[in-house]
């Protein structure tokens, strides 16, 4: 039978719940057990694919194809589950069904009300996207007190109360502030917190206290004295200085154990060595690399959050420090591509919108210019082939009619534009909706052996997520071949995956988001290579892969 643990938090957002509760999934995971993770949006959204980065940060794609909370990206980095579309419910998602089946008669004409119809469809979706996992982490976004987020934890009571308290465990995640004109730490927020989680009905069995540095054994005394907590289960979360290293730090305060003993689970002690390792590979880099990436939202820690993670993950097995660089692509439209002279690669991510994609062709274009490594993703493969075409092939005025709907050369576009010009802007701007009508999830791609990308990935066929809606116009196939520009990889219904410039130390573009795959553990090909290209670059030398080739090896 599945046991479930519901993380919450209280005080403020942004605590890290999620982090919290997949560094406590690794550490279950690394005793044998199968653990499963489950986020819980309070927000009216159906889903956050349509969501501003501004407001939510990024969007994570799953292997089914959901667009999701960007927690299940740190769920799939610490712990080695497949999270799907069962794995993040939102408050809009939940009352779409509950009125689906009210439209449907499935009520029998019964009225529809938050208890028990809201509650019970929250139930069956927990219950549901456990699985067969010994363990499922549940983390109920938002705060204790949000309006929004009560019928979630109504549902978590409930469940405690159907499930019993022996497959049941509440952690909450809290504030303990330090106030440095009176050099005190603070435990009131905390108190109040716990008291507003009681008042609905239920009492946390463990919490995780926020702060700078470590709790001192009186403020812990202190909280477990007033929320009713046993001391040992009131865990110091102090500030760490990567997030690899929590699942040590929590080890280390056996909160493990208390999981263990309160389900009444026998398991093997925790073997962390993977994630000591990757601490060790973290603290100790050989070489340093400048990496800039220029994008829309650079100024947001969350909007790239699994791209930055990459390069992290990159370096950890390439034994280099990543600094990466934010460049707003608007200040390449006004200062020009130059200001970009002193890195050592250039990484282009997607995105959305009109806003600054000029400064982001013009990267790509001083990256083939200059030799410079390049990786351009989803937007960012599409920007190359706009900059190849505009000024290798040619093509005057080349765009996508993601910008430009009648430019005269679409290299980019809709697939119903590409196949049929006639009679689709209308249909795309004045009748489609926006959201879930993407190319999205884990797909085919075939490698063309010979090509840089083949000596990337090592393999004849692979298998990204994506999350686009434009694609190559396969019109042009042919023209930009003639000019000199590598398709290197075609989908099994033969839409472009993979370009790049063959006479260039280290170019490539694609179509899909590898960095959703890319864990600390295992890293991911192409981000090693990018960051092992940005090294030679740096060094003044040929790429491995470059010069392997011409060797004939």
């Amino acid at each position: 039978m599945t046991h479930f643990i519901f993380v919450t938090g209280g005080v403020v957002s942004s605590l890290g719940k999620g982090i919290a509760a997949a560094s406590l999934g690794a550490i279950l995971e690394s005793r044998g057990l199968r653990i499963s993770m489950v986020k819980l949006d309070p927000y009216i959204n159906v889903d956050p694919g349509t969501m501003s980065p501004f407001q939510h940060g990024e969007v994570f794609v799953t292997e089914d194809g959901a667009e999701t909370d960007l927690d299940l990206g740190h769920y799939e980095r610490f712990v080695r589950t497949t999270t799907s579309r069962k794995s993040n419910f939102t408050t809009g998602r939940i009352y779409e069904s509950v009125i689906r089946k009210e439209r449907r008669g499935d009520y029998l004409g019964g009225t529809v009300q938050v208890i028990p119809h809201i509650t019970d469809e929250i139930k069956r979706s927990v219950l549901q996207a456990a699985g067969d996992a010994d363990i499922c982490l549940v983390e109920i976004g938002g705060t204790v007190g949000d309006i929004e987020s009560l019928p979630f934890l109504e549902a978590i009571r409930q469940l405690s109360v159907e499930l019993g308290r022996k497959r049941t465990l509440y952690m909450h995640l809290t504030l303990v502030p330090f106030i440095a004109t009176s050099g005190e730490i603070k435990t009131k927020p905390t108190q109040h917190s716990v008291k507003e989680l009681r008042s609905i009905g239920i009492q946390p069995d463990i919490l995780l206290c926020r702060a700078e540095n470590p709790l001192p054994a009186d403020a812990r005394r202190k909280i477990a004295l007033f929320t009713n907590v046993e001391e040992r289960a009131v865990i110091s979360a102090a500030d760490a200085s990567d997030i690899y290293e929590i699942p040590m730090h929590l080890r280390d305060q056996q909160l493990d154990e208390l999981v263990t003993e309160k389900f009444g689970i026998d398991a093997p002690a925790a073997d962390l060595h993977e994630w000591e390792d990757v601490v060790t590979a973290l603290r100790n880099p050989e070489m340093a690399v400048d990496i800039a990436m220029v994008g829309k939202y650079v100024e947001l820690a969350d909007a790239y959050i699994s791209l930055n993670e990459a390069l992290k993950h990159a370096g950890i097995h390439t034994r280099t420090k990543v600094n990466i660089h934010y460049f707003d692509s608007e200040q390449i439209t006004h200062d020009g591509a130059e200001i970009l002279a002193d890195m050592d690669a250039i990484l282009v991510p997607g995105g959305f919108g009109e806003r600054g994609i000029e400064g982001k062709i013009a990267a790509a274009r001083y990256a083939r210019e200059q030799g410079i490594p390049y990786l351009g993703i989803c937007l960012g493969m599409q920007v190359a082939v706009i900059d190849f075409a505009r000024h290798v092939a040619g093509l005057e005025g080349a765009h996508s009619t993601e910008f430009a709907p009648h430019n005269e050369h679409p290299v980019v576009g809709l697939i119903t534009e590409w196949l049929d010009r006639e009679g689709t802007t209308k249909e795309r701007t004045e009748e489609s909706d926006l959201g879930g009508t993407m190319r999205l999830g884990s797909q085919s791609s075939y490698i063309k052996p010979g090509t840089l990308a083949h000596q990337v990935y090592g393999q004849d066929e692979i298998h990204e997520r994506h999350r686009h809606r434009f694609e190559f116009n396969n019109n042009y196939l042919e023209q930009l071949k003639k000019a000199g520009l590598v398709f290197s990889a075609m989908s099994v219904d033969d839409l472009v995956e993979i370009v790049e410039l063959p006479d260039h130390p280290w170019f490539l573009g694609v179509q899909f988001h590898p960095e959703f795959t890319s864990t600390p553990r295992d890293g991911h090909p192409l981000f090693q290579k990018f960051v092992e290209a940005a090294r030679s670059h740096s060094a003044g030398q040929a790429p491995a892969d470059e010069a392997a080739a011409e060797s004939g090896q």
